[in-house]
């Protein structure tokens, strides 16, 4: 089975370049499911229902979110009524909107699909090593045959942690948030395919998709600033897993950048 992971789609330009790309990379590679994260893909942060709708019609399967994943009140019932779009599960459960997991029924297998956020410079939530011991085990109750895992974390070091922590119990183990693409795409030694982070789809010409000038007004004058996405030439940044349907183990990862108009 070919699973595709899209790093943060940011605003409109990297919507409109998902769209154009997405169709053709999944015929070209023969893609089974797609995984993104959708939580920056309104202009201005966070994601809304007609956002989601887009993202979803150009070939996406689950949409996962971080920390911006509440940044938008009319996401909140929309949480609630489409459970292909989760939040990190380390929220906590009955004060905040939606899901943290969620299955793909394909018939011949279903795949989990859990959204962890990190703690190391970010949100004091749930701890996520034990939020994913918990929902493995749910995802198992609920005949998961494959289940991947979207951490949404700052630090390096809390990445690679969990997906040591998890090697073996989940077969693919992928990084978002930092809109950076990582070159330590690998197999870990119990048959977890693993990315510390999958990067950005959005503007290349950009600091993490905000035009540049505005990051460095705020970063050398040290006065709040709006950020506003960069426009011009974009890039689709993702790794595809195969993975093994009887073992459950990744065989091959490959990390994909895409650029173009």
């Amino acid at each position: 089975m070919n699973i595709l992971a899209i790093g943060d789609i940011v605003g409109l330009n990297g919507c409109d370049f998902l769209r154009q790309r997405l169709p053709g990379l999944k015929k070209l590679k023969g893609i089974d499911v797609v995984i993104a994260n959708g939580e920056n893909s309104a202009n201005g942060n966070g994601i809304t229902p007609s956002g989601a709708e887009d993202i979803f019609a150009s070939g996406v399967d689950v949409i996962t979110t971080g920390n911006h994943a509440f940044r938008r009140k009319e996401m909140y019932d929309y949480y609630d009524e489409n459970e292909f779009i989760i939040r990190p599960a380390n929220f906590p459960n009955g004060t905040t909107p939606g899901r943290g997991m969620t299955i793909i029924d394909r018939g011949r297998i279903r795949i989990a699909v859990i959204n962890l956020m990190g703690l190391s410079f970010m949100e004091p939530l749930e701890c996520p090593f034990k939020t994913a011991d918990r929902l493995i085990e749910k995802a198992k109750q609920e005949y998961a045959d494959i289940i991947l895992v979207d951490f949404h974390a700052e630090a390096t070091g809390e990445k690679r942690a969990l997906g040591y922590y998890l090697d073996g119990r989940v077969s693919c183990f992928f990084g978002t948030h930092t809109h950076v693409q990582t070159a330590d795409e690998q197999i870990l030694p119990n048959g977890t395919g693993y990315i510390t982070d999958v990067g950005m789809t959005g503007p290349y010409n950009s600091v993490l998709g905000v035009k540049p000038e505005i990051i460095i007004a705020k970063l050398k004058d040290k006065l709040p600033q709006r950020f506003d996405w960069a426009e011009g030439d974009s890039k689709l940044n993702c790794v595809l897993f195969t993975v093994d349907e009887k073992t459950k183990k990744t065989t091959a990862v490959e990390r994909i950048e895409i650029k173009g108009v």
